[in-house]
């Protein structure tokens, strides 16, 4: 049996959860090429996947992971939460920006099976006013200051020598 589910090129902060039905020793073994044909794509960022055991996550848990881990809001594990929490084995998160824009109808193979797909909390930016008064007085002045007397004497008196180690060498090209 296959699992469809839709992928959009402006997809941002999806993230799906797969279970790996194989031994942990075969995972190892399992190349970018399986795993994006089983997905249904011809490519992969491995970037954005990770596999780990249920095991591996001891002391924490699964939905804890997603919330913590992930970014996931709470509330959206809520009705999976008891499915989430009796998984066991391989697992594999796929983060949208693993698909690279790809748009399509995506079909699921084993040895995938699809568990859900979650969404990134996006919290609300909020903007407040500045303070009045914080920016006076910091603001630097677009004039550009007059270099001093002495920088442009240190500039004249540089010119001078310059012309003075031309001027010798010049004579001592003559004379030879």
């Amino acid at each position: 049996m296959s699992d469809q589910f839709q992928v959009t090129s402006g997809e941002y902060k999806l993230v799906r959860l797969f279970a790996v039905d194989l031994p942990a020793d075969d995972i190892d073994g399992l190349r970018e090429a399986d795993l994006a044909a089983a997905l249904g794509v011809e490519r992969l960022d491995v970037d954005q996947i990770d596999f780990f055991s249920v095991d591996d996550l001891e002391g924490l848990g699964l939905v804890d992971y997603m919330i913590e881990g992930l970014g996931i809001a709470e509330d959206q594990l809520a009705d999976d939460r008891a499915r989430l929490m009796s998984l066991t084995g391989q697992l594999l998160i796929v983060r949208s920006a693993a698909f690279m824009g790809l748009h399509g109808l995506l079909s699921v193979k084993a040895p995938l099976r699809w568990i859900g797909t979650y969404a990134e909390d996006r919290s609300k930016v909020t903007f407040e006013a500045l303070p009045t008064g914080g920016t006076e007085g910091n603001v630097p002045s677009t004039n550009k200051k007059r270099p001093s007397d002495a920088a442009m004497s240190g500039r004249v008196a540089m010119v001078v020598l310059l012309v003075l180690f031309m001027l010798t060498g010049a004579m001592v090209w003559i004379a030879s």
